[in-house]
């Protein structure tokens, strides 16, 4: 009788501690242009999804020297813990990352 409960509490062991199911993409795309640009995208299973493209754009330094960048636009959304849907928007150029959505700490202005 005592092995039958080990053996039970060994197999529900064993089925707790098993790796869930990995979440299924369900969309994706990638294109690059042969000067640089980009676009790509994904969505799983479970409402994650992602967007983004990148152009490239000439900018000048410090030295008034131009060089190119890339510059990145994009959004991804998600259901939080709280089940509430989070949605991210977002750039990058010379000037930085930048990035707005409800989760997103908003600057505070001093008068």
């Amino acid at each position: 009788m005592k092995f039958i409960i080990l053996l039970a509490v060994a197999l529900a062991a064993v089925a707790v501690a098993a790796p869930p199911e990995p979440v299924k993409i369900i969309r994706s795309a990638f294109e690059q242009q042969p000067e640089g640009s980009y676009q790509f995208g994904f969505e799983t299973e479970d409402g994650v999804v992602r967007d983004e493209t990148g152009e490239l754009k000439e900018v000048l330094d410090e030295e008034k020297k131009p060089h190119a960048v890339v510059v990145v636009r994009g959004s991804y959304a998600y259901t939080d813990n709280d089940g509430k849907r989070e949605t991210i928007n977002y750039f990058a150029d010379e000037t930085g990352y930048h990035a707005e959505g409800d989760s997103i700490p908003k600057p505070v202005s001093r008068r």
